[in-house]
């Protein structure tokens, strides 16, 4: 075959068959729509993997010299908008090569020594996966602080607890707050957790099997600030357990602001009308003038959908598939993608969202009034008297079933209708029937004391900062 031969055909790999890929197989098998998202990091990777040949004497340092200007060119090329991507030349991997060589010719060609499209793009997508992480990261910060700012300012605002969406106790709104704070931490633990196993290095693995060449991949993991090489090279090219545990951890995050987006959307509504969502986070009616409608938590409980069910995509994808790499994992990157896309997009409107809640005080103080919240204070009031828990319970039970007859809260039955059901009851009572009272008494840590969400406040900037 003439030397030059192969820049006539249209792909890398084309000596081997007698007829050109169908222009429909082309469409079908094609990435580059999608994954020249790499670009970026499969050129960070090239001039890794190009410094190491060099290094290793695989290729002469002048080649290093016009691949590292090459691939510096075509980057600016591509930041500038000006890159031609070519639907013929499948993905962003051959798409950048082709350019490369056009450029600086045989130098070019000798890029891909030692390397194969298949640990080329587990490199890409871990280097992407892992700066990917670090934003997602940054938005949970940005997310908790929101939390924390509102927190603050609402220590002291009792409202209802709930257990079955039903009245249960009081609590402060700062307290309940902080619960969404805890959940974030986890949250952020998980990615951080993540992180560490997207952070080896598949590069040098080759096709499956390694390659002949001496090279160096300690040396290219040090480059790119990866923690290691991963050791097995038929693993190397097919693992791709970290992208999943990416999009797991980024399902639980969702589930969790989808939780936070119910209440959200139940407080908003006139029957609860304990907040009111910024109007530019919400939308009209094209019919009921009167209505506001919560979109932004509607279509984050709708989203949260949508990254379950890229979770599935990527475990479905993955359950059948023999050692080692196979075309099914080019279906990988497009639910990857869309899971951080969406991921990214709502921590930044949750976390501006929550800065323009306003909350009414007085309707969520209203509301902890009903429901009978504070009984379960006059029964462990019965028990430091000296009355069993069980018969405390059952007294309670009996005088709620007489205020719910009289059409009154506890606190307003006098001291003599409580004394019908416990002869211990004397008037300090009164002090536990009391909202504040209820709150201040859960005054230990993880408590909903105002003193205690103070104190869980402080310690959570402590950990932000």
């Amino acid at each position: 075959m003439p030397k030059n031969s192969l820049d006539k055909k249209a792909n890398s790999w084309s000596g081997r068959f007698s007829e050109p890929v169908a222009e429909l197989v082309k469409k079908y098998t094609a990435s580059v729509d999608f994954d020249k998202r790499f670009a970026e990091f499969d050129i960070q990777g090239s001039l890794a993997h190009a410094q190491m040949l060099g290094a290793q004497g695989i290729i002469s340092n002048k080649d290093v010299g016009a691949i590292e200007k090459g691939l510096a060119e075509i980057l600016a090329e591509i930041q500038a908008g000006k890159f031609e991507w070519s639907l013929d030349l499948e993905d962003v991997h051959l798409n950048i090569e082709k350019r490369l060589t056009d450029k600086i010719g045989d130098a070019g060609k000798r890029l891909h020594t030692g390397r194969s499209r298949n640990d080329q793009v587990a490199t890409d997508v871990r280097l992407w996966l892992r700066a990917t992480t670090d934003d997602v990261l940054a938005g949970i910060r940005k997310l908790q602080t929101s939390i924390l700012d509102l927190a603050e300012q609402h220590t002291d605002t009792i409202m209802p607890g709930f257990t079955h969406l039903q009245v249960a106790q009081p609590v402060t709104f700062g307290h309940h707050l902080m619960a969404y704070f805890e959940m974030l931490k986890r949250d952020a633990a998980r990615f951080v957790d993540c992180r560490k196993r997207i952070n080896y290095l598949p590069l040098g693995a080759a096709a499956l099997a390694g390659t002949s060449y001496p090279i160096n991949r300690e040396l290219v993991a040090k480059t790119l600030g990866f923690d290691g090489v991963c050791e097995n090279s038929l693993d190397a090219v097919s693992d791709r357990d970290f992208a999943i545990e990416f999009t797991a951890a980024s399902a639980i995050l969702m589930t969790h602001l989808s939780r936070f987006s119910e209440e959200l959307i139940l407080w908003s509504s006139p029957r609860f009308a304990f907040i009111d969502i910024a109007d530019r986070f919400c939308t009209g009616s094209s019919i009921m003038p009167q209505k506001k409608n919560p979109d932004v938590p509607e279509l984050v409980r709708g989203k949260t959908g949508r990254v379950n069910g890229n979770l599935v995509a990527l475990l479905t994808l993955m359950k059948g598939q023999p050692l080692a790499y196979n075309k099914d994992n080019q279906e990988d990157k497009e639910p990857l993608f869309d899971t951080a896309d969406t991921l990214l997009m709502t921590l930044e409107i949750y976390a501006d969202m929550l800065r323009g809640i306003q909350v009414n005080k007085a309707n969520m103080q209203q509301a902890a009034l009903e429901g009978f919240a504070t009984a379960t204070d006059l029964a462990d009031y019965l028990v430091k008297k000296g009355m069993p828990f069980r018969d405390a319970h059952e007294a309670v039970a009996l005088a709620v079933k007489h205020a719910i007859k009289k059409g009154s809260d506890l606190a307003d039955l006098s001291l003599k209708e409580l004394q019908q059901f416990s002869n211990t009851i004397s008037d300090d009572v009164f002090k536990v029937l009391t909202l504040a009272g209820s709150v201040a008494s859960r005054n230990h840590i993880g408590g909903t004391a105002p003193i205690q969400v103070k104190q869980a406040i402080k310690r959570a900037r402590k950990v932000l900062n």
